[in-house]
Order: C-alpha cells, then sequence, then structure tokens
C-alpha cells in the first residue's frame, strides 16, 4: 500500500475513449515488447552492466497487440460510503488486475479493492465487466476478484519467483502502459501500516504504472503483483527509485483457501492501528488510526516503543513479528519512552479483518 515513510502518490491517466489511444497503445507495446526481447538476447550474450533498455518511438513495433495479449485489464471499484480506508486510499481507485483463471478470476493488489462496494473490469477495447470480489489476504496485499460476464481475455501462466534474481530482466505490464525493467534487488519488505513481506521483488527504473500490475518473466509468466513505488529499490547500496512487486509464489498455498473463504488464517492477526518508522534502533510512532485500539489506549505520535509484551524491539519487523505470533484479539502490552520517561499502556488488539468494513448484504 504505501512505503515505509512516504507513498508517492503518482496520477496514472489517458484520454476516456478514442481509437487514437488504442493505437499509440498497441504501438507502446509492441515496442516495449521487442525492447524487451532484444535486452534479454544482449544481457545472454554477456552485457556486463544491468541498463535498463530504452524502447524503440511507438509506432515501429508492427504486431497490433494491447495489453489483453499479456492478460492485463483494468480495474476501477469504489468504496462503500463507510470504509476507513477512504481516508488513505481515497474512495475511488483504479489500477490493474491480471487474468489468472478462464473462469474469470483476476489477481490485483488488495489496496485496490478492500471495502469496495462496486468493481468493474475493463479490457483495451473499453468494454466493462462488472466484477465481485472474491478475496483480500492483509498478510500477503493480495486480493481476488472474479467476473461476472466471460473474459475474451485469456488467463497468464504463473513462473516461479524463487527463481528470480538479480540482474533478470522483467516487463511490466500495467492497464496503461508496458515497461522493460531489471531485478534490482531481493530483501523483505516492511511497512509502516503494519505490514511485511519477508520476501519481496525490487525493480528498476520505476514506473508509475505500477499498482496491481503484472511482472512477467521472458517467457511471459507471471512472476508477481505490483505493490508501490519506493525510492530505494536496490536497498542500502544506492537510492535508485523504483517498484516493489508481491511475488506469485506467495499466492500458490493460499489461493484454494481464498476463493473457499475470502481470506487466509494467517491474515487474521492483531492489528493496533499505529503508524511506526525506524531509525537508527529506534521505533517511533508517526500516526495513530482515528479511534483505533493504539489512540483509544493513550498512545500518541512520537512515542519511542521499546518494548512489546515484555519482548524488546528496535526494528518494525522484530516489532510485527513479537505482535502477530499470539492470539488476533488479545491485550497487548505497549512500553515507550516519551518526553525522557517511560510508561507502560496496555491495548486491546482486533483481529484486522474484522475492521474492514462490507456492503450490506455480505
Amino acid at each position: 500500500m504505501r512505503h515505509q515513510t512516504n507513498k508517492a502518490r503518482y496520477s496514472t491517466s489517458r484520454p476516456e475513449g478514442g481509437v487514437s489511444w488504442l493505437r499509440a497503445l498497441a504501438g507502446l507495446v509492441a515496442a516495449a515488447v521487442i525492447a524487451f526481447s532484444a535486452a534479454s538476447v544482449a544481457q545472454e550474450g554477456g552485457s556486463s552492466a544491468p541498463t535498463p533498455p530504452t524502447p524503440p518511438a511507438a509506432g515501429q513495433g508492427k504486431p497490433e497487440l494491447t495489453v489483453d495479449a499479456l492478460s492485463v485489464v483494468k480495474v476501477r471499484s469504489r468504496a462503500i460510503s463507510n470504509a476507513r480506508s477512504s481516508r488513505s486510499l481515497g474512495p475511488q481507485r483504479e489500477g490493474t488486475g491480471v487474468v489468472i483463471g478462464s473462469d474469470g478470476l483476476v489477481l490485483t493488489i488488495g489496496y485496490l479493492i478492500v471495502e469496495a462496494d462496486t468493481v468493474e473490469l475493463s479490457t483495451a477495447d473499453g468494454k466493462a465487466f462488472p466484477a465481485t470480489v472474491v478475496a483480500y489476504d492483509n498478510a500477503t496485499g493480495f486480493g481476488l476478484l472474479k467476473s461476472l460476464r466471460p473474459l475474451p481475455v485469456k488467463p497468464v501462466q504463473f513462473g516461479q519467483s524463487a527463481n528470480v534474481g538479480e540482474r533478470e530482466l522483467v516487463l511490466i505490464v500495467g492497464f496503461d502502459g508496458v515497461a522493460p525493467a531489471y531485478v534490482v534487488s531481493r530483501r523483505p519488505f516492511v511497512g509502516y501500516w503494519e505490514y511485511l513481506l519477508d520476501d519481496a521483488i525490487y525493480t528498476a527504473p520505476a514506473t508509475v504504472n505500477w499498482s496491481g500490475a503484472a511482472l512477467l518473466n521472458r517467457e511471459g509468466k507471471l512472476l508477481g503483483i505490483g505493490s508501490l513505488v519506493v525510492g530505494d529499490s536496490m536497498g542500502t547500496r544506492a537510492q535508485v527509485p523504483g517498484n516493489m512487486f508481491v511475488p506469485i509464489d506467495l499466492l500458490k498455498p493460499i489461493l484454494g483457501e481464498l476463493k473457499e473463504r475470502g481470506l487466509t488464517r494467517s491474515s487474521q492477526r492483531a492489528w493496533l492501528g499505529v503508524n511506526c518508522v525506524e531509525h537508527e534502533g529506534q521505533i517511533r510512532v508517526v500516526r495513530l488510526t482515528g479511534s483505533g485500539p493504539a489512540e483509544e489506549a493513550g498512545v500518541q505520535p512520537g512515542d519511542q516503543i521499546v518494548r512489546i509484551d515484555g519482548v524488546a524491539v528496535s526494528d518494525l519487523e522484530s516489532f510485527y513479528k513479537t505482535l502477530w505470533q499470539r492470539d488476533a484479539e488479545r491485550e497487548v502490552t505497549l512500553d515507550s519512552r516519551r518526553a525522557g520517561s517511560t510508561q507502560s499502556v496496555k491495548v486491546q488488539a482486533i483481529d484486522r479483518m474484522k475492521t474492514l468494513r462490507r456492503p450490506e448484504g455480505v
């Protein structure tokens, strides 16, 4: 949903309708695919440095392709009127979905559809397809949709994201554009909104068309789903802007459970409603969810959290893992420093999935 300290907001827009836009998109897709193939050959031939390829100008690619051929559709959703997530995500959301099933099953990034009232999918020719939310997994960030009418889009095949290493050339496919990129790092991702991935895929250069985008390998197989834009795609080595993707391997063991239950057991975890950052071995509270457990208990922005349930913590990863290792709904003890003094507060943690609101009748 967001990067550790700040989610850069990008606007991805296009002229509504019009054959000229579709032709331009077809040219862009073809050009990107040609560049992707050419760069793959160059890298296999012994390229010494991962220099991102420059796509040819639109129109030089001859095949009349659209993103439909790459199993991608557009996702538009509108949140219910009282959605808690509207404050940070807005009431109307737009991004990309990837068709993964011949029955109209579509994979996207969950924040596009969390607390959604209505969802619509659309293909490159502008045709709209109503959809329903199948699942949202708070642990991985994945979201599942199902088209209520047959989609004229073939499903993508899954790749093996565990085998993806640095310097591998990939293709980022969002509904509004296609871009070649390189995998530049594999490492955990820790988000300040109580979110953690033990392993994430980072790519560069950055693309603004990342929300729910498909990450494809050279064989056109799905490696991950676009989550956000980051300023440190290469980690501490350099401040290089890029994108973070949730690896597709995380979906494989939970797909059946998501389709059956609409969520996974691992997503039913303790939630405090506290946004924190870590800096020089300290965890600092920067914001609280209104009327959330932490705010109700008296936690304040600026507090330095030093222990949770008696366990000393100095980074967000250990803080989250300690929070989540026990029952979701329980009393949590937070020890913190404020204005030079130490205090202890009792916070009644909530099952995160129970805080999400649903349309009436769902």
